[in-house]
């Protein structure tokens, strides 16, 4: 009996920042961050909202206490593109699903002019039932665990925006006729039931063929490195692909402290200062520079909302290697 050779157990390290990835076909968020996460060698991570396996683009990855800012991606304006398949209805809403429906498909009834009044009747303020086959819970459960066992439950609808749709018609693969859809929208909203409910505004039903997550948050996917080419690098080149904590930060004011005052900041007690009122403020110590954690000011006075730890501070400024590893605020306009 052959022995088996034993496991070599990765030492994990202290990684902060945050990695743009173009997530693959194929993967779950999770799988891809854990992919990640691996190749890091990174002892805490989170991703910023679930992508579908059938679909790919930007999935921002929080790791250390990049993570505690995560929620501001999760809340972001998200832009997609997305192909429909006109004609077609399946169980999931996607190519992945079980045939429902075929009906026939007339492209001279596609004329601009009804794109343009489905196009409008989808944008702005609409409201959307979830889909069955999706991550959202009842009583504990995820709906797509229901979907599986064949149990459908009543689902709410739920309000959501589109701030910019764009329909133009098109061929899929096998020249049937297909809808490629761009739309920009708010947290919350499914792009497969989108495509479907414009299939039922063109009378002929459809499921999305493709989807890919191009922008969110301000962050497009030309910014975005691929798992590919994650596995190809070596170890210092993946962790310069790590972006520092404050990246998440773009929108935010900029207050920094001297000494004394980012030392109490950094125990939770507010600071007064010449501080205009803003909801969101990233907070930097002066020396050395080094991030403190995110506040709001009101009335001149300074307030702590998330704040890093001692420890995460002293490791992002030693650097995953322990070299000395720079976070200079932004400057102030």
């Amino acid at each position: 009996m052959t022995e088996r050779a034993p496991r070599i157990r990765v030492q994990r390290r202290p990684v902060h920042g945050v990695l743009l990835l173009d997530k693959p076909l194929g993967f779950s968020s999770n799988d891809a961050l854990q992919k990640v996460k691996w190749l890091l060698r990174a002892e805490k991570a989170g991703h910023t909202g679930t992508l579908d396996p059938l679909a790919s683009g930007v999935l921002p990855l929080c790791f250390g206490a990049a993570t505690k800012f995560s929620q501001l991606q999760l809340d972001a304006p998200k832009t997609y593109e997305a192909m429909a398949l006109l004609g077609v209805t399946t169980t999931t809403g996607d190519a992945e699903g079980e045939v429902l429906q075929r009906r026939e498909v007339d492209p001279a009834q596609l004329t601009p002019e009804r794109l343009a009044a489905v196009q409008a009747q989808f944008t702005g303020a609409i409201r959307q039932v979830p889909p069955m086959h999706s991550a959202l819970k009842k009583d504990g459960k995820a709906l797509y665990e229901y979907a599986r066992a064949g149990v459908e439950v009543e689902r709410p609808a739920r309000d959501v925006e589109i701030y910019a749709l764009n329909l133009a018609l098109a061929q899929s693969e096998q020249a049937q006729p297909a809808i490629k859809i761009r739309v920009q929208c708010s947290k919350g909203t499914y792009i497969r039931t989108l495509g479907e409910d414009i299939g039922q505004a063109l009378g002929c039903g459809a499921h999305l063929t493709f989807l890919r997550r191009v922008e969110t948050g301000g962050i497009g996917v030309e910014r975005c490195v691929t798992l590919a080419q994650l596995e190809a690098m070596t170890e210092e080149e993946r962790l310069a692909c790590v972006q520092p904590v404050q990246s998440l930060l773009a929108g935010h004011a900029v207050v920094t402290l001297n000494e004394q005052d980012a030392g109490r900041f950094l125990s939770g007690m507010r600071r007064r200062g010449p501080w205009p009122d803003a909801g969101a403020v990233a907070v930097y110590a002066e020396h050395p520079p080094a991030l403190l954690g995110v506040a709001h000011a009101r009335q001149g006075e300074l307030i702590p909302d998330r704040l890093l730890s001692p420890l995460e501070i002293q490791q992002i400024l030693q650097g995953p290697q322990g070299a000395p590893c720079g976070t200079e605020p932004p400057k102030t306009h």
